[in-house]
């Protein structure tokens, strides 16, 4: 009797092979890493690295001429003590707009003396009055004063300190500059030339006034509005109202000259306006009369 095979194994419903089941779950790992959210520390691929350009160096055209110097440095240094109080000067009832300015200068140890010369009788010499700003933005003012002596001049600025000064800027400036304040900041301009000027702005570092920013400025001069442009104007006299001429009088170069009747006509009789001087002569025109009734 032959042998009989065994039956196969039967698969209960609903099972799912294990080769299945593992290949299900590698394509969902797979699936997260690519879709899912990013999570912290996680490296990404994000293409090829972008080059680091080197920052600007300053390259020379021509490195053998000589350097340019630098820009003239302010007056004051920001490694420098503090200022310290102008000797044997005290500020009564600690108003800076009662002190004298020239016992102010002539106590300042840092004054020179062709500054100092200015305080006595030299031509061509001035203290000017003092200005009183708030440079320092406490809400108290300081006191701005300029010695000008021939072909130089000194600004100073003077802070008070209960009640003393404390020379906060001593700057040498053009005799012909000018200043002015926005905020608490000062600004000095300074012209070079015909048509450029250099403009200089102070701001307050805590101990002195210092220097932030020095430019040199084109000044463009305004153009011409005609070709008499800046010429004194000339008074033109009147001459008053032209006269009113009379109908149909003829228009003549001269009161002499007589004007042909066309095609025969007698000539008129309406004496012609008398000659006017200063009035505008017009051209002489024929005058056309109507003919004459034959």
């Amino acid at each position: 009797m032959a042998a009989t095979a065994p039956p196969p194994p039967r698969r209960r419903p609903g099972a799912v092979p294990v080769a299945a089941l593992a290949g299900l779950v590698v394509v969902l790992a797979l699936a997260a890493l690519a879709f899912g959210r990013a999570t912290p520390g996680e490296l990404r691929d994000q293409g090829p690295a972008r080059a680091v350009r080197p920052p600007a160096v300053s390259q020379p055209l021509w490195p053998d001429l000589p350097t340019s110097p630098p820009p003239a440095a302010s007056a004051t240094d920001t490694t420098q003590e503090p200022p310290q109080p102008v000797p044997d000067v005290t500020v009564p009832g600690r108003d800076i707009t009662a002190v004298d300015v020239r016992t102010v200068l002539a106590k300042d140890p840092d004054v020179d003396q062709e500054e100092r010369r200015a305080l006595g009788s030299c031509a061509g010499c001035e203290v000017r009055a003092p200005e009183f700003r708030d440079l320092t933005g406490d809400g108290q003012p300081e006191l701005i004063t300029v010695v000008i002596t021939p072909g130089r001049a000194v600004l100073h600025v003077y802070a008070l300190a209960e009640d003393r000064l404390l020379p906060v800027l001593r700057v040498r400036v053009q005799p012909t500059f000018n200043a002015s304040t926005i905020g608490t900041d000062l600004w000095l301009i300074e012209p070079t030339s015909v048509d450029a000027r250099t403009t200089s702005h102070y701001a307050w570092d805590g101990k002195r006034l210092t220097l932030n920013e020095r430019r040199d400025e084109g000044v463009i001069p305004l153009p011409s509005t005609g070709p008499d442009a800046g010429r004194p104007a000339t008074a033109v006299p009147d001459p008053g109202p032209a006269p009113r001429p009379a109908p149909y009088a003829p228009k003549q170069a001269a009161p002499e000259a007589a004007v042909p009747s066309p095609r025969g006509a007698r000539p008129s009789s309406v004496p012609s306006a008398p000659s006017v001087p200063g009035a505008p002569v017009a051209p002489s025109v024929p005058a056309v009369l109507p003919e004459a009734k034959r």
